[in-house]
Parts: structure tokens; sequence; C-alpha cells
């Protein structure tokens, strides 16, 4: 009886967990699709007669959603490119090879985890504007975020778990690093590829700030810049201006959802011993 109990109250706990991270996102939704804003707890229970798709014109015609999105898919895209083409092989170089500073390299990507990323959006945006003069470009946007830390000791921690017996073989017949690298590990690495590439998509595409700073050409902001602005300077002009914010709120969010839907089944690490011979 007591299993039992334990059992219950463990599986309690996990429902209260989950429900108590899922409700913001069902009231996002919810508070979307209202006609008219209802803050009384009964309004968790939408009725039927006060739902529409009123709030998701109104932020179309404030905020041209399908250009926003567009600028949004350039700039988060452009950046997870960058980072799996930088980062793969900087991940294999921390991993498999001898060099002098190889400690302290790592020790730096450490460094920088720790570090938040506006301590160094002055510095790196005095360098992007004046000395790359790349303002006003979606290059400006993309670079100070193409090389990721993160995404380099997810492929660091992928190569290592790899058997050494992988790359002996491709030594043994004369494979250069390079060679290695390409053939032998980078086939291999496809669920870290699919991690890497989720946990960088979701930083750039959800990114206001660098943007904004970058650029103040309408035509150019991703989505969460547009969104922004309009919540700042034109959301208590709309005839609901909570649920407008919210249907912007849920456009910006599915992207990322269904990506994690897609991604998720992909997570788990392929054996790494499966390219070896018994």
């Amino acid at each position: 009886m007591s299993r039992i109990l334990k059992r219950l109250t463990t599986y309690g706990f996990v429902m209260l967990g989950a429900l108590a991270s899922i409700f913001p996102l069902y009231y996002m939704v919810v508070g979307s699709f209202q006609l008219r804003t209802d803050s009384a707890f009964s309004g968790l229970i939408p009725h039927p007669g006060n739902l529409g798709l009123a709030n998701y014109r109104d932020i179309n015609k404030a905020i041209p959603l399908l250009r926003a999105l567009s600028n949004s898919a350039v700039f988060t895209l452009g950046t997870v490119v960058l980072t799996i083409v930088i980062g793969l092989p900087a991940g294999y170089a921390l991993a498999r090879l001898r060099f002098p500073g190889k400690a302290t390299v790592s020790a730096g990507l450490i460094l920088v985890l720790v570090l938040p990323f506006q301590v160094m959006m002055i510095p790196l945006y005095i360098l992007v504007v004046r000395d790359y003069g790349l303002a006003d470009s979606y290059l400006g946007m993309i670079l100070p975020f193409a090389v990721n830390a993160t995404a380099v000791l997810i492929f660091r921690q992928f190569f290592v778990s790899l058997p050494d017996e992988l790359f002996d073989a491709a030594h043994i017949d004369g494979a250069s690093e390079l060679r290695t690298l390409i053939l032998v590990a980078a086939p291999l690495t496809k669920p870290a590829i699919i991690t890497a590439s989720v946990i960088t998509f979701i930083g750039p595409w959800n990114e206001f700030l660098w943007p904004f700073l970058i650029t103040k050409k309408h035509d150019m902001q991703p989505l969460a810049v547009a969104l922004g602005e309009y919540v700042s300077n034109n959301a208590a002009k709309a005839a609901n201006p909570y649920g407008v914010i919210l249907a912007g709120s849920c456009v910006l969010a599915v992207p990322v959802i269904a990506l994690f839907l897609i991604a998720q089944r992909h997570f788990t690490s392929a054996a790494p011993g499966s390219g070896v011979k018994e």
C-alpha cells in the first residue's frame, strides 16, 4: 500500500509540474483567439462566441507577418548553418587532436558560456558596425552568433564518445585528419547536429536587441524585433491589445515548437560502436 501511495504521489508531483510548465503556453493560445479580453478565472475555458481570428488579422496589418518571418528565417537558419560548419570541425579538433593550448581553449569555451551575451554586446556592436561595416545587413546580424560555444562542446563530447578504433583504422589506412573527419566522423554526427541545431535555433529566433541594434530598417527586422516595437509603440491602440500581443507571440512560438516536435525523436545518440567490426 505504501508503495502505491508513493507512486501516486510521484505521479501527482510530475503532473503538477507538467501543468505548471504548459499553462503559459495554453494561456497564450487561448488569449490570442479571444475577441474580448476575459481576465476572469472562467476565461481559461473560453466561450465559443468569444473566439475568432481578429487578433491575428490585426497583428498582420500592423506587422507584415510573412516578411517578418522570412527575415527571422534568414537570420536564424544562417546562424544555424554557420554554427554547424564551424562547430563540427572545432569539436573534432578539441576531442581528437593534440596541440599546444588545447586545455586553455577548452577552458575558454566554458568561460564564454558563463558570460551572458549582453556583456559582450557593446564591443561586438562596435566591431561589426564600425570595423566590418556590416550595419543594415543580414551578415551583421548572423556573425556574432555563428561561433556557438555550446555547439562546439556538444560536438566535442560526441567525438570523445566515439571508439578510438574508428580513428585508428582510418589513420592506418593513411587517411589525413581532414579525410577522417569528413568520411569517418561526420557521417555519425546526425544526433549531435540535430541537438546543436535546435539549441542554436532558439537563441537567434527569439533575439530582440541585437538585430534591433544592427538595423532600423523595418523590411529587414525579424519577427521578434517587429513584435517588440509594436508592443512598445502601437499595441495600446488596438481594440484588444493583449489579444493582439498574444497572437504575435503565438506566431513567434509555433516554428520553435514545430522544430522541437520534429527533432526530439532524434536526440538520442546513435550507438557509438556501430561503425566498429567485432
